[in-house]
């Protein structure tokens, strides 16, 4: 499960475009914290700080503890506003949560055991249908990625949903068909690819 992180956080006095645009003078990225049926908080990051939680790739599914002053607040960012030239970060989201609710979330999915696919080792392509999966999951224990084994796995094989391990109190969205995860594709070409087919296994039926 991942870990709840800490980032600091300065109250702003007053919203607007001219105060955000002083905070980003300073070197710090306006944000607004809403939700949980309290009235929103306009708050500053430093932009260093912020591009740090940036550059790990999951912030969007990271749950923070916002420290305010003296007091903290347990927010899931929600949205980044990106500027279109430069890719500054300008504006972040945030959304307060209960310590004991279910949050909904992506989710990022990771491949293990590819070694162990037959598929892969006979020239296989592995086709990840999901790179993410939007979860429920409780506000304390977010999982840091949805781990998927390909073991086993033969040409042609697909891995639904429904084959996937996952934490304990974390359920899809999608609840109600068993959707694709992975798939292990035929070569797509090359001298192998005929020899690959042929030493594929046959199917029975459908899946």
């Amino acid at each position: 499960m991942s870990k709840i992180a800490t980032l600091a956080v300065e109250a702003r006095d007053r919203a607007g475009k001219g105060s955000a645009r002083a905070a980003r003078r300073e070197g710090r990225v306006p944000a607004v914290i809403y939700g949980n049926k309290e009235a929103a908080e306009v708050v500053t990051i430093g932009e260093k700080f912020l591009e740090r939680e940036l550059n790990t790739g999951k912030f969007l599914s990271t749950v923070f503890d916002l420290q305010i002053g003296d007091r903290t607040e347990r927010v899931l960012p929600r949205d980044v506003q990106f500027h279109p030239v430069t890719d500054r970060a300008l504006h972040v989201d945030f959304m307060r949560i209960a310590k004991d609710g279910l949050i909904t979330v992506e989710v990022p999915v990771v491949t293990t055991d590819a070694i162990a696919s037959p598929g892969i080792k006979r020239g296989g392509v592995l086709n990840i249908v999901r790179h993410s999966i939007e979860v429920k999951a409780p506000a304390e224990s977010v999982p840091e990625a949805i781990t998927v084994s390909l073991a086993g796995l033969e040409i042609g094989d697909s891995l639904h949903i429904s084959k996937v391990a996952l934490p304990e109190g974390v359920t899809p969205t999608i609840n109600y068909r068993d959707f694709t995860v992975v798939t292990i594709a035929p070569p797509t070409g090359g001298p192998e690819a005929p020899a690959a087919a042929a030493a594929a296994p046959a199917k029975k039926g459908k899946k």
